[in-house]
């Protein structure tokens, strides 16, 4: 399965929160901002940091997308 965090890019435009301002204020790594905007893995702890700082939850920042069968 893979994972998607369009959701949280569209939460931060409609709070007027860029990428350096959200890393700074839930106190993450680049190294971790980085990976979101790759859809890649983050710790869950992280996830939490930015549901925090957004007053979120979990599902209003990622998603995840099946990936289709490949036998098929």
């Amino acid at each position: 399965m893979a994972r998607s965090y369009n959701k949280l890019w569209k939460l931060m435009i409609d709070k007027k929160m860029n990428k350096t301002q959200l890393r700074t204020a839930a106190k993450i790594s680049s190294n971790a901002m980085a990976k979101l905007g790759r859809d890649e893995s983050v710790p869950i702890e992280t996830l939490e940091k930015i549901c925090n700082v957004l007053q979120c939850d979990i599902g209003d920042i990622t998603e995840i997308i099946p990936e289709e069968n490949k036998d098929e």
